[in-house]
């Protein structure tokens, strides 16, 4: 469906079955997505969800998705091509998402990023029997940025990790790219979220000498699997705070305020495709 706008023109995409992914890279801002479910089989890679891939002002929601990759793969361009090119993925809202993926995230930021991710929202997120629930993935010569990134009221059921974020996902489109291009990762909220069976609550491993830094953790609690990993929380090169999370979190994500829960500082203002409001068109057959 397509609809005129304050926005200009809005595309809408709502109802649909996908067998494998289904990309945004062809449309570039202005976009709504409601009700689709995509089913890919768990055991073949490279089968994500939905790509936003260097799209501004999207909304996504109410969608179900099994996938052997990530469900949602938020993109801007790779390396120096993405850098040269310099159209980041920004004003992203989704909720009410489910989603299956045994091997991969439910919420993944890059590894592509280099034209720079910014202002994510997400909500009201269901993960059953997935590796991760929220992935950053990133590395030396991306450049780029991760920054602005809102999750809450998240729930999930049977993972590996809950958070994860990769500073040495060390795949190249080639040999040109710059290793002096390092990635901005910063202002990362996670809060309000319940997770079960889990095996390890966090692996977060930022860059030497480019730290992850402005992370916030408040109001999570997370129950281990039968036989969970020894060390719980693996966290290198990456700072900021938590607040009410349990069990205890590594020595770089100090509790704020014991004691207290203190929340992290979501936006209160909506991003501007939150405020559209879209027709149901209708046809009338005539009967001859």
């Amino acid at each position: 469906m397509l609809k005129k706008n304050s926005f200009g023109l809005t595309i809408r995409l709502s109802n649909l079955r996908y067998i494998n992914r289904f990309s945004l890279c062809f449309i570039r801002s202005n976009i709504v997505i409601q009700g689709l479910t995509i089913l890919a089989p768990v055991t073949v890679p490279n089968t994500d969800g939905i790509n936003p891939d260097s799209c501004t002002n999207t909304r996504i929601e109410d969608c179900y998705i099994v996938s052997g990759d990530d469900c949602m793969a938020v993109k801007s361009g790779w390396d120096q091509y993405g850098i040269n090119y310099g159209m980041p993925t920004k004003q992203l809202l989704s909720r009410r998402l489910t989603c299956i993926s045994p091997d991969s995230a439910v919420i993944a930021l890059g590894s592509e990023m280099s034209g720079g991710i910014e202002d994510v929202r997400a909500e009201d997120i269901v993960a059953i029997n997935s590796e991760s629930g929220i992935r950053i993935k990133t590395a030396i010569g991306r450049g780029g940025y991760v920054k602005d990134v809102y999750v809450r009221g998240m729930t999930m059921q049977t993972m590996k990790y809950v958070f994860w974020m990769t500073g040495s996902y060390c795949s190249h489109p080639d040999e040109h790219y710059d290793p002096n291009a390092l990635p901005v990762i910063q202002n990362i909220n996670y809060q309000d979220m319940v997770a079960e069976n889990v095996t390890m609550p966090a692996q977060l491993a930022g860059i030497a000498g480019d730290q992850f830094t402005g992370i916030c953790i408040s109001n999570v609690t997370i129950t281990l699997s039968k036989k969970p990993k020894k060390v719980l929380w693996n966290c290198t090169d990456v700072s900021g705070y938590t607040s009410g999370v349990t069990p205890e979190p590594c020595q770089l994500l100090p509790e704020k305020q014991p004691g207290t829960v203190v929340p992290c500082n979501f936006p209160e203002s909506p991003i501007p495709i939150d405020e559209v409001k879209l027709q149901r068109c209708y046809s009338r057959r005539r009967l001859m």
